[in-house]
């Protein structure tokens, strides 16, 4: 690889998810493009999540207040201490696959964009036929991008799949809301981030993900009540028409999307 391909960090939040945290790391060791390092945060786990990180050479922050936006904020602060700002933190979750080019892409694409400061992808379900894995897959994330696109003005950011600058991270720790456990961080993020910086959605940066999304009402409800909750939690200072008028008077926030190769 060249040598002007930026360093690349991961940050996993992890829960209880000792087993699917081990498949996750596995795949981060299949990598064509080694990480500069891997973040695990141990948001107050009670199983071996810690101990298998460690095992796979993964640096432990713990992380004692509960919510995903806490545990990834921290993990965002632990990887950018020790980078430059133009390095690259990617995330993940802890029920993740990562393709074997996942961290050589991200790094191609911000070594040809200077100026690139976020950069998001989808998902694709696994653990099940591929067939039905594609189409709730797009069902599920499209049905996550439409809304949220709609009312951010932009592409929302998919945390499962995220890369930024270290820099762009610092900029904004202060301002997103870490210490709120029923925040979507990624919209949050989308939020802080998606007006006013150069974004990028590539919809072939792709990594697996785990089901348990849509497995059950619960799980379901829990992210539409998340969601609800992310958006008013940024209003009235941000309503969608806010959004909207800036981005059609001229502002140069845009997430736009990749071209096809």
């Amino acid at each position: 690889m060249p040598s002007e391909l930026p360093a690349v960090s991961v940050v996993i939040p992890c829960r209880n998810d000792a087993v699917l945290l081990e498949a996750c790391l596995q795949s981060l060791a299949r990598q064509s493009l080694p990480p500069r390092e891997i973040v695990v945060v141990d948001n107050n786990s009670s199983d071996a999540s810690a101990e298998v990180a460690r095992r796979f050479g993964a640096r432990v922050v713990f992380e004692p207040a509960a919510g995903i936006p806490a545990a990834a904020g921290a993990g965002y602060d632990a990887a950018s201490e020790r980078l430059d700002p133009d390095a690259v933190i990617a995330r993940c979750d802890a029920d993740c696959v990562l393709p074997p080019d996942w961290i050589a892409r991200i790094a191609e694409a911000f070594a040809a964009d200077p100026k690139l400061e976020v950069l998001s992808g989808p998902g694709v379900f696994y653990g099940m036929p591929r067939l039905p894995a594609l189409l709730l897959s797009r069902l599920y994330l499209g049905s996550y991008y439409l809304a949220m696109g709609s009312a951010l003005a932009h592409w929302p950011f998919f945390g499962s799949n995220l890369a930024l600058r270290a820099g762009t991270w610092r900029a904004v720790s202060g301002e997103v809301h870490r210490n709120d456990a029923q925040m979507h961080d990624d919209v949050c993020l989308s939020f802080h981030l998606g007006q006013g910086r150069r974004c990028r959605r590539d919809p072939h940066l792709t990594v697996g993900m785990a089901p348990r999304a849509v497995q059950s009402r619960a799980n379901v409800a829990l992210r539409f009540r998340r969601a609800f909750h992310t958006l008013a939690g940024h209003w009235p200072q941000e309503y969608p028409w806010v959004r909207w008028s800036r981005r059609f008077a001229g502002s140069k926030a845009t997430v736009p999307a990749a071209p096809a190769d």
